[in-house]
C-alpha cells in the first residue's frame, strides 16, 4: 500500500534546518538524563544469536540492564557512562554490528518482519534489503542522508508500507512467466516505489529494486540541496522543490533502470481520467489498489512452511531486560534457526521452531513477562523514555502506564502511546490515542486525524483507562 499520508498543521512551513541531525547511533551517544544512549542499526530488524549475546553483554557491563525497541526495529542502549563509545564500539564491531562506521546511523531499513515465515506469497524482500544495506555501506555519498531517513520494504501485505518511509517499495508477485522482476532466491516479481507522501508509484523490475531505492535517495539529496532548507526527509522539502515519483522517474531512466508509471487501476480509470494524472501536462502515477495494512504482528505462534514455527513476542513498553533478551537469545540458537528478527511494534520473532517445541517456549517467556497473547492489557501500549531518562518529560511515564495497564482489562482498537511532552518521541503511526502529560493529569485524545478536537480535561493518572475507552470509543474504535 503507498505510504500513510502525514497530516501537518494547516499553514505550517516545512521547518528550515540549520545543522545536521543530532539522531543517535552506535558510535554518536546521545547525552540523556540517565546517562548516554547508543542505538544500534539492525536493517531488517536482523540478528544473530551471537549479535544478540553481544548486545546483551553491552547492556549488562555497561548499561543500566535493559534494551529497548524502537519503532523502527533498532535496539537502545541507555545509562551508558562517559567514555564507554570505545570499547562500546569494539564490542558491536566484533559482532559484526558496524560493517561500515561511517555509515552506521543512515542503515534505516525497515522490512516486513513475517516475510518467509508463514504462508503469505513469499516475497524475498530480505534479500533486497541485503542487497540494499550493502549498496548504502559501500557508497560515498549516502553518509550525507539524515540518520532519520527511512528505507521500507514490504513484502505486500501492508504491514510496513504505512509506517511513514522516505523511499517505500511494495512487492507484486511475479506473473507466470514474467521474469521481469525475478530474484534469485526468490519468488518477487517486481515493486512499487513511492516517495514520501506522494501516493503516485512507479513499477520497477525485482532486480533494480535496491539500485532504485538508491538512486530515489539521491534524487532527495539533490532536492534538498536545491531547496536550501536543510530538509532531513522527503516530507521536509519545500513546496517548490517537493520530491514527486514523476521526478523520481526521470532520475531511475537516467541511471538506466526502468520506471513505469503505474496506471492499472481496477476499473480503468484515474482520477484524471483513463488511469493517468496530469502534473505539467505530462502522465504522471496515480494511486492504484492496494492491500488493506496490516496492524503490527499478533504475538503467539506463527505457523510457517514446512510444518516449522516462529514465536512472536511484544516487549512491554519496549524494553527488555538483559534476562528476557538472553532468554529469546537461548531459544533461538537451541530450538531456531540460531537467528531473531526485531520489529518495528517493539517485539522479537523467533523463527524456525518445531511444532512440537514451539508451545512450552512460548510458555517460558510468558513465564518471564514478554507479550505473548493479544489479550494481554499490555499488548498495543507503548510509551516514550518519561523520567527519569529524559529530562523534558514532566512524568514517569512508564510507571505511571503500568499502573493504569494494571487497572484495566486489555486495551482499545486503537494503538496507546503514553507521552511526557509534546514531542511525543516514538509514537504509532497512523490514527492512535494520545496520552500526555500535562503536569496536572493526563490529557486523552485521538491522534493521527484530520479531525479538529478540542482539548479535553486533564485527568489523573487512574482514569485514564476509562478516558481511553470513552476516546476510542467516540472515534468508532472501541
Amino acid at each position: 500500500m503507498p505510504p500513510s499520508p502525514s497530516i501537518p498543521p494547516q499553514g505550517v512551513e516545512p521547518p528550515i534546518r540549520d545543522r545536521g541531525d543530532a539522531c543517535p547511533g552506535a558510535l554518536r551517544l546521545h547525552p540523556a538524563a540517565d546517562g548516554r544512549l547508543a542505538r544500534v542499526r539492525l536493517p531488517s530488524g536482523d540478528l544473530t544469536a551471537r549479535q544478540a549475546t553481544a548486545l546483551a553483554d553491552a547492556a549488562e557491563r555497561l548499561g543500566d540492564g535493559h534494551l529497548s525497541l524502537t519503532s523502527r526495529g533498532n535496539a537502545e542502549l541507555r545509562g551508558l557512562p562517559d567514555g564507554c563509545g570505545q570499547e562500546l564500539a569494539g564490542a558491536l564491531r566484533a559482532a559484526g554490528l558496524l560493517p561500515a562506521e561511517r555509515h552506521e546511523r543512515i542503515r534505516n531499513i525497515l522490512t516486513s518482519p513475517l516475510a518467509g515465515l508463514d504462508h503469505h506469497a513469499p516475497a524475498d524482500v530480505r534479500l533486497w534489503a541485503r542487497q540494499l544495506d550493502a549498496a548504502l555501506c559501500a557508497s560515498a555519498w549516502t553518509p550525507a542522508l539524515s540518520g532519520r531517513f527511512l528505507f521500507v520494504l514490504d513484502d505486500g501485505r501492508g504491514d510496513v508500507a504505512a509506517l511513514g518511509g522516505d523511499v517505500t517499495l511494495v512487492a507484486e508477485s511475479g506473473a507466470a512467466g514474467d521474469s521481469r522482476g525475478a530474484v534469485a532466491g526468490g519468488a518477487c516479481g517486481g515493486a512499487l516505489l513511492y516517495v514520501g507522501d506522494d501516493p503516485a508509484a512507479l513499477r520497477i523490475a525485482g532486480r533494480d529494486v535496491p539500485r532504485a531505492a538508491l538512486t530515489a535517495a539521491a534524487a532527495f539529496l539533490a532536492a534538498a540541496e536545491a531547496g536550501g532548507t536543510g530538509a532531513w526527509r522527503v516530507r521536509e522539502l519545500p513546496a517548490t522543490h517537493a520530491l514527486t515519483a514523476h521526478d523520481t522517474a526521470a532520475r531511475l531512466r537516467a541511471a538506466g533502470i526502468e520506471a513505469e508509471h503505474v496506471t492499472d487501476y481496477g476499473d480503468g480509470a484515474g482520477p484524471a481520467g483513463p488511469g493517468l494524472a496530469a502534473h505539467a501536462g505530462v502522465p504522471v502515477p496515480v494511486p492504484v489498489p492496494v492491500p488493506v495494512p496490516v496492524p503490527g504482528i499478533v504475538p503467539g505462534i506463527v505457523e510457517g512452511p514446512g510444518g516449522r514455527r516462529a514465536l512472536s513476542v511484544l516487549a512491554p513498553l519496549g524494553r527488555l531486560t538483559v534476562a528476557q533478551w538472553r532468554l529469546l537469545t537461548a531459544v533461538a540458537a537451541t530450538d531456531g534457526t540460531g537467528e531473531l528478527r526485531t520489529t518495528p511494534w517493539r517485539g522479537v520473532l523467533v523463527p524456525g521452531l518445531s511444532a512440537a517445541t514451539a508451545a512450552p517456549r512460548l510458555r517460558e517467556l510468558a513465564a518471564a513477562g514478554l507479550i505473548t497473547a493479544p489479550d494481554s492489557p499490555w499488548h498495543r501500549i507503548g510509551a516514550c523514555t518519561g523520567r527519569p531518562g529524559c529530562a523534558k518529560s514532566r512524568a514517569d511515564v512508564r510507571a505511571d502506564a503500568a499502573a493504569a495497564i494494571g487497572t484495566t482489562a486489555a486495551g482499545p482498537g486503537l494503538p496507546v502511546h503514553w507521552s511526557g511532552c509534546e514531542r511525543r518521541c516514538g509514537h504509532p503511526h497512523g490514527t492512535w490515542v494520545d496520552v500526555l502529560a500535562t503536569g496536572e493529569g493526563y490529557r486523552v485524545s485521538v491522534a493521527g486525524t484530520e479531525a479538529a478536537t478540542s482539548a479535553p480535561v486533564p485527568v489523573p493518572v487512574l482514569q485514564v483507562p476509562t478516558a481511553i475507552a470513552a476516546t476510542a470509543a467516540a472515534a468508532g474504535t472501541p
